[in-house]
């Protein structure tokens, strides 16, 4: 199991990190780490290669909002299947069940304030299920799937303007 596990830590760090260089860090031929990696991807412990882009520099930016949703247990579908609808649509990122005051947390990326409004309005509060949503907007992203992605240039605090 440890040569699975530490397979998929490489991978997750870096997902370009070439199979050559896998199997001189755990030990093993490169065409055991090639099979391994193709049987993880056709039993989908692999899901999928990720790609993090830094928007902003590219001047495209997002709005990235996470959705608090409370579901009516008694509408009969249950968490499951009220997951499982919001995670179709296309600006959702991630839907996850979560204990505490809400039960599901859903990440959304739209291009506007407005855009996610709507979305919440218009998608999210239509399901009969949904009891209440609270929305969050994020105003700067610091770390992203382990990735620390924000570093300031000069020292100091950031500016606040009201």
């Amino acid at each position: 199991m440890t040569f699975i596990m530490d397979v998929l830590e490489i991978l997750e760090k870096n997902a370009r990190t070439p199979t050559d260089e896998i199997a001189k860090m755990v030990g093993r031929s490169v065409e055991e780490v090639e099979d391994l990696i193709k049987q993880l991807e056709e039993e989908r412990v692999i899901h999928k290669y990720k790609t993090m882009i830094d928007w902003e520099k590219v001047d495209r930016e997002y709005v990235y909002a996470l959705i608090e949703i409370n579901i009516n247990l008694s509408e009969g579908e249950g968490y499951d299947g009220v997951a499982k609808r919001i995670a179709k649509f296309p600006e959702v990122r991630s839907v996850r069940l979560v204990s505490g005051a809400y039960d599901l947390s859903v990440v959304v990326r739209e291009k506007t304030l407005k855009d996610v409004a709507y979305f919440v309005a218009d998608r999210i509060a239509t399901i009969e299920a949904v009891q209440r949503t609270v929305t969050h907007f994020s105003l700067k992203m610091y770390k992203e799937d382990g990735e620390i992605v924000y570093q300031r240039d000069e020292g100091g605090r950031l500016a606040v303007s009201l």
